[in-house]
């Protein structure tokens, strides 16, 4: 769609050159050096047009609309996936669209058995999106492995292997973004644990399992929904959620194969991930301003 070519020296050649260093080239910009463009002044180079996109220099061209335009377009980016597909993200400038308020308040416990778990005993399945796909991606990668570099085919079978991935990416972010919307829809007060996964990945048995459930993408998609409608996210810290009983308080270590968390002194007798969301949403209660603490002590322990 566009070609680069060489491009004049920038600031850093010159300094160098001032400095007595050496100075170095640019590099040949072929037309598969970028995948995307910015226009940082919409409309000026990029628009909307009688439902075509208008590009400088390039014209009109026939678009499938994601949905319909809000707000004040302020910035355009048109952006080649790996894929071969174009797409241009308009940033639009517009007003929260708060829902109404919310009494209700829940603490969402993420795990690999379950997705997530919340504390009236509902139960979200783990999709394991990668998992269902893990036996195509490595056929599609095995015949990339064995077609000749720089020739047509392995550009084709490059392409195979890229859909795979681009598949799953979409069918996690569809989850992703129904699940955070249903919860934000319905509660008022959203606590979640404040979860380290970049350290949590470096466990080599468990990395892959956590890489696909996602949780960082959902705990985005969860904090910008939140502040959008006007509702509260609470992030809790995550020590001892699963191993503290949240009847009476008691401390006990459990390993990944106990599902079951019973009470030697209370004699409470739950699911690990159920008792894990109520003491999350305790926390995330305890943690609240005080002027608010009474009635939200009410909504914790009702």
């Amino acid at each position: 769609m566009w070609s680069f070519g060489w491009i004049w020296p920038s600031k850093p050649f010159f300094r160098r050159v001032k400095a007595g260093e050496k100075p170095g080239y640019p590099r040949f910009k072929g037309k598969g050096w970028y995948d995307s463009i910015t226009f940082p002044q919409v409309p000026s180079g990029c628009r909307l047009k009688d439902g075509r996109l208008s590009v400088s220099k390039v014209g009109h061209i026939k678009i499938v609309m994601h949905r319909e335009m809000c707000g004040k377009p302020k910035t355009a980016t048109i952006r080649r996936s790996s894929t071969g597909k174009w797409y241009v993200t308009f940033s639009c400038e517009v007003e929260p669209q708060l829902l109404p308020a919310s009494d209700k308040a829940v603490g969402i416990d993420v795990g690999l058995h379950t997705f997530a778990m919340l504390p009236d005993g509902t139960l979200i399945e783990n999709p394991r999106f990668f998992r269902e796909e893990e036996k195509a991606l490595a056929n599609a990668q095995r015949k990339l492995n064995k077609a000749a570099k720089g020739t047509p085919e392995r550009a084709r079978r490059r392409k195979v292997v890229s859909r795979v991935h681009e598949r799953i990416r979409f069918r996690r972010d569809d989850f992703s973004h129904q699940l955070s919307r249903k919860i934000v829809n319905n509660y008022g007060i959203i606590c979640v644990e404040d979860l380290s996964v970049n350290r949590m990945v470096h466990n080599h048995c468990l990395a892959k399992s956590i890489a696909d459930a996602a949780w960082s993408g959902f705990f985005a998609m969860l904090s910008y929904k939140a502040e959008s409608a006007g509702r509260k996210l609470v992030k809790v810290k995550p020590a001892y959620t699963t191993q503290d009983c949240n009847r009476c308080g008691h401390r006990q270590k459990l390993t990944l194969a106990d599902r079951i968390y019973h009470c030697p002194c209370c004699g409470l007798h739950i699911d690990r991930d159920l008792n894990a969301a109520k003491n999350i949403l305790r926390l995330g209660m305890q943690s609240l301003k005080p002027d608010s603490s009474g009635l939200l002590e009410a909504l914790c322990f009702s």
